[in-house]
């Protein structure tokens, strides 16, 4: 049963309900982690319901013995400081995690790109033989170069995330590595040539387009994702299929939250009878970036 909670001065309640809201607001995030994406009609709602649970812990504890908030708000410090101190999970990705939510469902926008490859996908126009067969016998995701430069790589960010978003946190830490490091070289004027991305990763990830884009599906595909290479006016780029619409949704809000300076506005992607692809181009600041243009030449399959 619970206590008589009137014998409470008017400081007491205040102090209580004040260390109520601050653990609220510290803990909710941090059991966002082990919740799985909740999308429903578009909306994100796992940080929510993250809120609702903490809310009912906290009013259960408010209605047994209110001064328990005390020490319940301490061992909330003191996991929030631990996560801190081993680099698990941060203050800042509790900021983060607010700011994703919010900009998940009220800022960032679907940009579906209409064009050729969305009307005729199996008849889009030949850009040139010889690219298309020059890009498919480059790629190469079995080399063991590819696959331990992938694996590392996909190590290197958004660790914390795993338990929520679990294998999109290695493709997306490894789109941000490639992205974050690789440097445009042109090809020669008289001939296009085709590095492997063995041949890139040895280099310092210096190339082309097509280079890039050779690099960014084979190591993608190294690591379990599924890509293909888009052949438009004057450029390549690569796209990684995301899945059914609510796949989508939660690489939407993995993007949102993960890449959060300066806040996603707009995810860009192509669909086809249920399937998703975003752009991984090298000219995206982060993954579903703006396409450079929608004149789609060809579409190689991976």
């Amino acid at each position: 049963m619970a206590i008589d909670q009137s014998k409470y001065s008017l400081k007491q309640k205040i102090l209580f309900n004040v260390l109520s809201l601050l653990t609220l607001l510290s803990f909710a995030p941090y059991i966002n982690r082990f919740l799985p994406p909740i999308v429903l009609n578009g909306w994100q709602l796992d940080l929510i319901i993250a809120v609702a649970i903490c809310v009912l812990i906290l009013y259960f504890i408010k209605w047994l013995f209110r001064p328990i908030i005390i020490p319940f708000f301490l061992v909330v410090c003191c996991l929030v400081t631990i996560t801190w101190v081993t680099k698990q999970y941060s203050l800042s990705n509790v900021l983060n995690d607010y700011k994703g939510m919010i900009q998940g469902n009220l800022g960032a926008k679907d940009s579906k790109q209409i064009d050729i490859l969305s009307l005729y996908p199996r008849r889009v126009e030949s850009y040139r033989d010889k690219t298309v067969r020059g890009i498919r016998e480059k790629i190469n995701f079995q080399d063991s170069v590819v696959r331990n430069f992938s694996v590392h790589h996909a190590l290197d960010y958004f660790d914390e995330y795993y338990y929520k978003y679990g294998k999109i946190t290695r493709f997306l830490s490894l789109f941000k590595y490639i992205n974050g490091n690789f440097k445009y070289v042109l090809d020669s004027r008289r001939d296009e040539y085709f590095a492997n991305p063995k041949e890139t990763i040895l280099n310092g990830l210096g190339g082309d387009c097509d280079d890039h884009s050779l690099l960014m599906a084979s190591c993608m595909q190294s690591i379990g994702a599924r890509c293909r290479i888009v052949l438009i006016k004057g450029h390549a780029y690569p796209e990684l299929y995301c899945g059914d619409k609510n796949d989508f949704e939660v690489m939407k809000q993995a993007i949102v939250t993960l890449f959060p300076k300066p806040a996603v506005k707009e995810i860009y992607y192509h669909e086809l009878k249920g399937e998703y692809w975003i752009n991984l181009d090298y000219t995206a600041r982060h993954p579903g970036g703006p396409y450079m243009n929608d004149k789609v030449y060809a579409l190689i399959e991976l």
